[in-house]
């Protein structure tokens, strides 16, 4: 309900630049993510899942209560500084969670299902979001972030009914945190710094809103492409990811940062509304793709006993990316022009691509 109106937030209500929307972004995405692989390190080293998770996502009613109050962008980036801290927090051990849901023959459907419930969940929040805002008004921000604490709720009861394997997964010796990352397989390595980079491209969604609003959609439109975006994302997440357990993570993964390009080529060049429709169609594809071949590729490589830590760990290398990715989207939007950020990172993108398809050999590993 919250995220696709933060920029518009910003930009209508407090008067920030596409720069400081940047900044923000970036900032928040960056500190918080530092936590990130910490999160995934303490889940592997005291096999305490189910507890952090729950802290991780409490930290949303902190960031509603913040956005309530915030009379200014410097408010607005501590709300996003709390939010990711969350985030950060849970997201290694809810992804350890699901992986020990799975096999390693459904391993990708597994993480699509979950990708398919938490893009359905943004759906409905942001249809939520868009029948407020028509009746309500397009001054409505603030109760909109009052009334998205109730799901929030709702969804910290269900812990209730969460069961973590508690199976204990033995750790040969107890080294440094900096060691046990040494150890991991250089596949897994090479995949991490292209993630990083392809990240460097991919700067904050609030910049496919804000190019929409470009173009010539209204706030409340604005709401309702990233309705789209989610739903498509939604519907496709479980068969892309069964699609990556039969034809190999490495082929999807290849696709889907091939299809980020185009999707980016898209926002760069589109010259009307019907091209931007078509943009956040093809994002869904996009994350549709990517979701589950890629958490399915690093639950599969990493070692059992630091498998929360490098789940953290790319998401954390993810997180560094995402402040100069911001920035520099920023600097570029002001600087050049509207199209300069996606066309930057489209290239990237290829890159990464042709990087992975060259350079990525892991599907023996796999197989045995």
């Amino acid at each position: 309900m919250v995220y696709p109106l933060i920029p518009m937030y910003l930009t209508a209500v407090l008067g920030a630049t596409p720069t400081l929307v940047g900044i923000i972004e970036g900032i928040a995405e960056s500190i918080a993510s530092l936590l990130k692989v910490f999160g995934g390190y303490i889940s592997d080293r005291y096999h305490k899942k189910k507890p952090i998770a729950f802290i991780g996502y409490a930290a949303g009613i902190v960031y509603k209560i913040a956005l309530i109050f915030a009379g200014s962008w410097f408010g607005i980036l501590a709300a996003r500084v709390i939010d990711r801290f969350g985030k950060g927090i849970r997201t290694a051990p809810r992804d350890v969670m699901v992986s020990e849901c799975a096999n390693k023959n459904n391993m990708g459907k597994t993480f699509g299902i979950h990708k398919m419930l938490d893009m359905a969940g943004s759906a409905a929040g942001i249809l939520l979001a868009y029948i407020l805002f028509v009746n309500l008004g397009s001054d409505s921000y603030k109760t909109v972030f009052i009334l998205s604490i109730i799901p929030l709720i709702l969804a910290l009861a269900m812990f209730l009914f969460i069961k973590e394997n508690k199976e204990h997964r033995s750790i040969p010796k107890r080294e440094s945190f900096w060691k046990n990352i040494g150890q991991l397989d250089h596949q897994l390595k090479l995949y991490l710094i292209v993630a990083f980079l392809f990240t460097l491209g991919n700067s904050s969604n609030t910049f496919l809103l804000l190019r929409a609003g470009n173009v010539g959609f209204s706030s409340t439109n604005v709401i309702l492409l990233y309705f789209i975006y989610n739903i498509t994302a939604s519907i496709l997440a479980i068969p892309f990811g069964k699609w990556s357990d039969k034809i190999g993570r490495k082929r999807v993964l290849v696709i889907g940062y091939s299809v980020f390009a185009v999707v980016y080529l898209l926002f760069a060049f589109a010259i009307s509304k019907v091209m931007i429709v078509a943009a956040f169609l093809i994002y869904g594809f996009y994350t549709a793709i990517i979701s589950g071949a890629e958490k399915a590729f690093i639950a599969e490589v990493a070692p059992n006993y630091l498998k929360g830590t490098t789940l953290g760990l790319h998401t954390t290398l993810v997180g560094i990316a995402l402040l100069p990715a911001s920035m520099i989207a920023g600097l570029l939007w002001d600087g050049i022009g509207s199209y300069a950020p996606f066309a930057f990172g489209a290239i990237l993108a290829f890159a990464a691509a042709i990087i992975l398809q060259f350079g990525l050999h892991y599907r023996a590993a796999l197989d045995e």
